[in-house]
């Protein structure tokens, strides 16, 4: 036997040197799933097999080359540099590309990226007259991805009257049509989109018997990693190059199957055993990466999910503190409640800032922690995704808050001129630029006199520039009487923002409708905390002078340690020592969008155990008793979830328990549908917010020494009191907020001592 057998657990070793026959390893959380596809390769080369004969497909090229280089360490680079490893789609391409000439491609065709494929598209809906903003590309490309991952081909899909009453209801009773266009196009102009690798490579070995028989002899043994995640058309192809030999290993933890919304079929892995009659079942459950108590706590709130391969994770770590659960007063409160930790944490010299995640459910979401951490100074980095007033959608509404509070900003100028779409092209641009680079002055300027400056242009293209002009205009002008709350909701609405941002609900979409919600909502946090701090109305300008400090700050480059902020999605396969999952709300984790189906809301707890079996020592939930939401403040529940973990394996505030939520099924309706008028934006006066206060309150009425519960900083302490009447301030010292000054005629509190 391989000496480097002898580094493995006893449940690692069996399923390592199991090559006899079919194989499922379930591997649970930080279980060593690599070192066991690793070592079984190794174990493979070692028993005879040539490594041309041993097919592996991963997900990420990183996986496969950490692999390779990992077996070459066993068995010499010599050895593990004729692997066919690889992601899957790289795996095919080679193959297609030997045997293109079957299926009527050169060995030299192009492989479409995500842009290609997009442009492509774009270019069929205007050659068939289709409104794009119907059609959108995006949507269109999502949908025939989604018919080709099932491998569903033009003809069967223009067939289907399953389809076709799905795109009628979509309101894109066209798009078999395109899809029939979009595969005509590509196999003319000798090109594959990624989607395409796959289907192409089954249809490869359905329609020619003796090619899939060359390839199933060839490769004597096939591994799969992370097989939750696969498909239907990658589950296809396994089976397709196994069902003769059955020499196949599938390694993966159905307990973290969470890409539904990108074709992965969780019942791959639940079903492997009944495909694959024979096929041994070997669990690997001892987790190397966290406490006791953490692995425990996980194992409570996935032991919930009816539909699951059933395993008893354990550690053998230290047992670790309960899982803190901390309950806060508003979605403000959170981010300096988490801040916090993580300056009390670092300051003990044990961890450095990259020892620290967070870890939210939507995108949105980063923006309170982002600000919170700025405000104390601490370094961080979005992962796999961009800082909040960095994403383009945010950027675009900046630009036009710019514009309004100076209508002379050149870039801010060029970019929105023809966002949303107002039929103001590049050449008409072009012409404007020309115009005020000849006569020294700004664009505005030019466009607020065109034939002055000697701008020449077809009448309907003035009308549509002194469209924009009143447009931008009118917004200056409220903005002289408006707070900056109330301008931003007029400018996001009128300008066609908002309708650009709700017309579909691909998940690309969604996500830019809760960034552009949550920066409204920022607004109006920001709004309000000015005016109680005594500013009778806080201008747009004031806003942007705010904002540009951060996304100053979103530019710097710098080394060194940094906290991680990301979504639960883009957490998986990470680990780090101490994590913090926040945002755990109904209607929020869970999401809305996980339906009546209990297969989408067992998802979601899977979901939520990826995030909790992230942290090696330390895990902190949290939620919010409230969030400003859709022009006005509303209350939350906390998440289900958080019961359905077991009580011992939690630390709640001293004398609080988790409160019920709601019995009832997550509604089908989408959380985000096209308002008339956008609730979101519905016109709320921010002196409202002095509304419904006790009347203790009014002047003098507070004392030094009381304690206060605020809307949104929580539980603080008045520590000095000013002024009389309408000028009376309170100084309070929060218990996460840090030290404020209140004006109180506009605080939002109440005495509670």
């Amino acid at each position: 036997m391989a000496d480097f057998l002898d580094e493995l657990n006893e449940s690692q070793r069996e399923a390592v040197l199991y090559i006899d026959g079919p194989s499922l390893v379930i591997a649970g959380a930080g279980s060593g799933k690599t070192r066991v596809l690793t070592y079984k390769i190794a174990y493979l080369l070692d028993q005879g097999y040539e490594p041309w004969s041993i097919l592996a497909l991963t997900f990420t090229n990183k996986a496969a080359r950490e692999m390779k280089e990992r077996i070459a360490k066993q068995v010499g680079m010599d050895r593990a540099r004729y692997l066919w490893m690889g992601t899957f789609h790289s795996i095919f391409s080679r193959i297609l590309r030997t045997e293109a000439a079957l299926l009527g491609f050169s060995p030299n065709f192009t492989v479409y990226d995500a842009a290609d494929s997009k442009s492509l598209v774009k270019a069929i809906i205007k050659e068939m007259h289709l409104d794009d903003k119907v059609y959108r590309p995006g949507m269109v490309q999502s949908r025939i991805s989604n018919a080709k991952n099932h491998l569903v081909l033009p003809e069967a899909y223009a067939a289907s009257a399953e389809f076709y009453q799905s795109d009628l209801e979509a309101k894109v009773p066209s798009l078999r049509d395109i899809y029939t266009r979009y595969w005509e196009r590509c196999k003319q102009s000798d090109a594959m989109d990624f989607d395409d690798l796959l289907v192409y490579t089954y249809l490869l070995f359905e329609k020619y018997p003796e090619v899939r028989e060359k390839y199933a002899s060839r490769f004597r043994f096939v591994l799969v990693d992370e097989y939750q995640d696969t498909n239907f058309a990658q589950h296809r192809i396994v089976w397709q190059l196994t069902e003769k030999n059955r020499r196949v290993c599938v390694v993966g933890d159905d307990a973290q199957s969470i890409y539904s919304f990108r074709g992965a079929n969780i019942d791959n892995i639940l079903k492997f055993t009944k495909e694959y009659k024979e096929a041994r079942l070997f669990k690997l459950e001892q987790n190397y990466r966290s406490t006791q108590t953490i692995v425990n706590a996980a194992n409570s709130l996935i032991a919930k999910n009816s539909e699951q391969i059933r395993k008893e994770v354990f550690s053998e770590k230290a047992k670790g503190e309960p899982i803190p659960v901390f309950n806060a007063y508003s979605d403000v409160e959170e981010g300096d409640i988490v801040a916090n930790q993580i300056v009390k944490l670092a300051a003990g010299g044990a961890y450095g800032y990259d020892d620290f995640a967070i870890l939210y459910r939507t995108n949105a979401q980063s923006r309170i922690f982002e600000e919170a951490l700025r405000k104390r100074g601490l370094p961080y980095r979005i992962y796999g995704g961009l800082s909040f007033y960095q994403r383009k959608e945010i950027k675009d509404i900046v630009a036009y808050f710019r514009l309004v509070v100076n209508p002379n900003d050149e870039e801010a100028f060029k970019r929105i001129i023809n966002f949303p779409a107002r039929g103001i092209g590049d050449t008409t641009l072009n012409k404007i630029i020309d115009a005020a680079t000849r006569a020294n002055v700004s664009l505005w300027a030019v466009l607020n006199e065109p034939l002055a400056y000697g701008l020449s242009l077809a009448k309907n293209t003035c009308a549509k520039l002194q469209g924009f002009r009143d447009l931008i205009a009118g917004f200056a002008e409220d903005a002289l009487q408006k707070n900056a709350y109330e301008v931003g909701q007029d400018i996001v609405r009128r300008s066609g923002i908002i309708a650009e941002v709700y017309r579909d609900r691909t998940p690309e979409n969604l996500s830019r409708q809760e960034n552009v919600e949550e920066l409204i909502n920022g607004m109006h946090d920001f709004c309000a905390s000015r005016e109680e701090e005594g500013n009778e109305r806080v201008s747009l300008s004031d806003y942007l002078s705010e904002i540009s400090l951060l996304t100053d700050l979103d530019s710097e480059e710098g080394e060194g340690a940094r906290i991680t902020l990301m979504t639960i999605h883009s957490a998986k396969g990470l680990e780090f020592k101490n994590v913090f999952v926040v945002g755990l709300e109904e209607n929020l984790f869970p999401s809305p969008m996980a339906s009546g189906s209990y297969r989408q809301l067992e998802e979601e707890r899977r979901l939520f155990y990826v995030a909790i079996t992230r942290a090696e020592e330390h895990c902190f939930l949290s939620f919010a008793k409230s969030r400003f939401k859709y022009g006005k403040m509303e209350f939350s529940n906390p998440s289900r979830f958080l019961r359905d973990i077991d009580a011992r394996y939690l630390k709640l505030p001293l004398g609080e328990n988790i409160p019920a939520s709601p019995k009832r099924v997550i509604s089908d309706a989408p959380r985000f549908v096209k308002p008339e008028p956008p609730r979101m934006l519905r016109k709320v006066s921010l002196s409202s917010v002095s509304e419904g206060k006790p009347s203790s309150q009014a002047g003098t009425g507070v004392e030094v020494g009381q304690t206060i519960e605020h809307e949104r900083f929580g539980i603080g302490e008045i520590i000095k009191v000013e002024g009389t009447g309408d000028n009376c301030k309170a100084t309070v010292r929060f218990r996460h907020a840090g030290t404020k000054q209140l004006l109180l005629k506009f605080a939002r509190f109440k005495v509670i001592e």
